[in-house]
């Protein structure tokens, strides 16, 4: 039998088949052992072949066969360094929840989930939610990375989960679509999507006041099928984001902004540091490529991992 998986716990996998039957599965041992450096050899998304196990209910199956993924977003586990994880996989578009404070989203996240969707081809939308909540000077700080971020070429829009504000817009782009939803703790993917399907109660929480970080509230990634023809995958949040498998001269061509001046460049491999004429430098000297992608850019290159709680907003 074949099916799409909904729901991952580690070892049990939900599976739901085309004509809507549901089907807990276990995986075979060779999964695990075939080279697969991921922790998660099947991620909710998969399409997989499972075959029933002969028991009392006939509820239960093992699955055979994974199915060759569309694509995926996948980042470097948070216990095991040298592993990934995961998240979900035949996405058609994913939605990354910003929020300015109450927690903090900082641009050096947001730059490296944005070039993982580009290396994987996933469409990407930023959220800046919560804006119902931002005095003045916030508001401005939101538009400011809006515009940079939409000149770069990504669809932003403002959003408040909790009063509705534009979730008609999320709506629209979510129709025949598969969507992943991720952002931070606390950030508001559950309130979000209880917003966009009323009668879903994913359990929500308040923000922790001592670190300004929100609760786990999602503990696995999981499917849901909306009423308005649109699937979504709620996924747990991220604290993190370790960039996976990027070879040093490919890195720059998940930036748009610097793949467009790629050819300017006077060496066809120029990374962009100190090399003689690189368009990408001169760009950013004219202030047209913003110093936080570059930023970005360099530390992934440079191979650090992840300081953005660290980090601010402001340019040099």
């Amino acid at each position: 039998m074949t099916g799409t998986v909904y729901k991952s716990t580690g070892s049990w996998y939900t599976v739901k088949t085309d004509n809507g039957k549901i089907y807990e599965c276990r995986i075979k041992g060779k999964f695990r052992i075939k080279g697969i450096k991921s922790t998660n050899p099947v991620a909710v998304g998969d399409m997989v072949d499972f075959k029933i196990e002969a028991n009392n209910d006939q509820k239960t199956g093992v699955i055979e066969n994974i199915h060759e993924r569309q694509n995926y977003i996948i980042r470097k586990s948070v216990n095991l360094s040298k592993q990934t994880h995961i998240i979900a996989s035949n996405i058609d578009v994913v939605f990354l929840l910003v929020t300015l404070n109450n927690p903090t989203t900082f641009t050096t996240f947001i730059d490296r989930f944005l070039i993982t969707a580009e290396a994987y081809g996933i469409r990407a939308v930023l959220l800046f939610n919560k804006i119902d909540t931002y005095n003045e000077d916030e508001l401005v700080e939101v538009k400011y990375l809006a515009a940079l971020y939409r000149k770069v070429g990504y669809e932003c829009i403002g959003i408040s989960a909790k009063t509705a504000k534009n979730v008609d817009k999320v709506k629209s782009i979510m129709e025949s679509n598969v969507s992943m939803f991720s952002g931070h703790s606390g950030v508001g993917k559950s309130t979000l999507i209880n917003t966009i399907e009323k009668g879903f109660s994913l359990k929500t929480a308040e923000i922790s006041n001592q670190h300004q970080q929100g609760q786990h509230t999602t503990t696995f990634a999981e499917m849901f099928d909306l009423s308005f023809d649109a699937k979504i995958i709620d996924t747990p949040g991220i604290k993190g984001f370790g960039v996976v498998d990027m070879d040093k001269e490919e890195l720059g061509d998940y930036f748009p902004e610097f793949f467009e001046l790629k050819s300017e460049c006077k060496f066809n491999n120029c990374l962009h540091i100190n090399e003689p004429k690189c368009a990408v430098k001169i760009a950013l000297d004219n202030e047209k490529i913003a110093w936080s992608r570059y930023k970005s850019y360099l530390q992934i290159l440079e191979g650090e991992e992840e300081h953005y709680r660290k980090n601010n907003y402001d340019e040099d």
